[in-house]
């Protein structure tokens, strides 16, 4: 077998005499692992008491900003807060308590030539990256809306000359730890990025339509990407590899969300279907309601996702159901075009992780705030954020205090209107 490598291959250290630097090295690990010689019970305990005294010093600093003295039972709370999240059951009733915003205090930060199509918001709340047809990427400062990076759209055909990309670009995601910045183009790429200095790490290849949904698995670098091909694949950011692709849509994906389950939900077009897609079972849920193509979907917890339809429908879904637990039809009202009555298309949807409050987006001249009544059971409007342009993405703040919209003359999708006042632009809502 050796005649048969070629001459400068490393052979493994096992076969060399051992070096002092790694004869050095395996005294250090064998007295380590004197050292730490615990059972994994001993382990658990180790890191559950970690953990909580980790919680212990957050909830104290935050108590301290407070100023609250009273001496409740800070970690326990946070305990079950925590459970109650990963069953899906956790739900902030914040929606009853929000007011209009004063439309003169949005803020409107230019800087894309042409529709903004895509955008997400890093986890701090601090920053937004946002996307566009013109290719470009921006990495935008929320209190000065200053632009911090930029990186310019190429020309088709220049991507190995060209550090972004050269096609519209159609969908972005962020991973929790805010560390990887990931975008897909028309051009059937994906690309990954240092979210904090906007230099690219790696371009994943693969796909054999448009790139049209992105997310990150919260909690790991586990990417999850769909695709006008009708596939569903799944990376491993940290490692820059390439995992598995999954089958089932029967037209093109147009979007595509996950929490920290080992799962992710799809809106599957003109299929008329969503889909929840089981990643270690490789087995998927088929769920189906809309009249239209769906062309947005989010997840509101663990247990409940909202998805928009071109026929103006907005559906709220609960993942042991295989119809939508509440539909609002024509949710942003009718348009007359070309004299035909024509509900106005659902471009958008979003929701504040946990809570009873979404909003939706679309060309309609307003961004609608909804609450999620009893139990999921039903949707009710709330009140209409006056905005001009397609909204092709929008994004709550984790904390609930501000919603982002992308705003664009153009649908993210094509050019079937063209809306002459709207200004390609991000849009900062102030909450209260």
């Amino acid at each position: 077998a050796m005649a048969g490598r070629p001459a400068d291959e490393e052979v493994s250290s096992d076969s060399e005499t051992e070096s002092p630097l790694l004869g050095r090295r395996r005294r250090e690990a064998a007295a380590a692992e004197e050292e730490v010689e615990e059972t994994p019970q001993e382990k658990k305990l180790r890191l559950a008491k970690q953990y909580l005294e980790e919680l212990r010093q957050l909830e104290e600093e935050r108590a301290e900003e407070e100023e609250e003295l009273e001496p409740a039972d800070l970690i326990g709370d946070r305990l079950k807060e925590d459970v109650l999240e990963q069953k899906g059951r956790l739900q902030r009733l914040v929606a009853k308590d929000v007011q209009p915003p004063d439309p003169a205090r949005i803020r409107v930060l230019r800087g894309h030539q042409l529709p903004v199509t895509c955008l997400v918001i890093s986890p701090d709340d601090r920053f937004i990256f946002s996307a566009s047809k013109d290719g470009s990427l921006i990495k935008w400062e929320v209190d000065s809306g200053k632009r911090l990076c930029v990186v310019p759209g190429g020309k088709k055909g220049t991507e190995e000359r060209h550090m972004g990309h050269a096609s519209h670009v159609l969908c972005m995601a962020i991973s929790s730890d805010g560390k990887y910045l990931a975008t897909g183009d028309r051009n059937k790429l994906i690309m990954i990025w240092d979210a904090a200095t906007c230099k690219r790490l790696h371009i994943f290849t693969g796909h054999r339509d448009a790139v049209s949904g992105l997310s990150f698995r919260k909690g790991t670098h586990q990417l999850y990407s769909a695709s006008h091909d009708r596939c569903v694949k799944v990376w491993d950011v940290a490692e820059n590899a390439y995992v598995e692709t999954l089958f089932g849509h029967q037209d093109v994906i147009t979007g595509l969300d996950s929490l920290s389950r080992e799962c992710c939900v799809t809106a599957g077009g003109r299929d008329g279907t969503v889909r929840l897609w089981k990643i270690p079972e490789e087995s998927q849920l088929v769920f189906s309601g809309h009249q239209g193509s769906i062309d947005c979907i989010q997840l509101i917890n663990e247990e409940h996702m909202v998805s928009g339809a071109d026929d103006g429908s907005l559906a709220l879904w609960g993942l042991t159901k295989k119809k939508p637990l509440a539909l609002a039809r024509q949710a942003h009202g009718e348009q007359d075009a070309q004299g035909l009555q024509q509900p106005y298309w659902i471009s958008a949807v979003a929701a504040l992780r946990n809570s009873d409050l979404l909003a939706t987006g679309s060309h309609s001249g307003s961004v609608k705030l909804w609450k999620c009544g009893e139990g999921f059971r039903k949707l009710e409007h709330l009140l209409d954020i006056p905005l001009v342009g397609f909204v092709n993405s929008l994004k709550f703040s984790a904390a609930g205090d501000f919603l982002v919209a992308g705003i664009g003359q153009e649908h993210r999708l094509g050019r079937w209107w063209r809306i002459k006042e709207a200004k390609n632009s991000i849009c900062i809502v102030p909450l209260k």
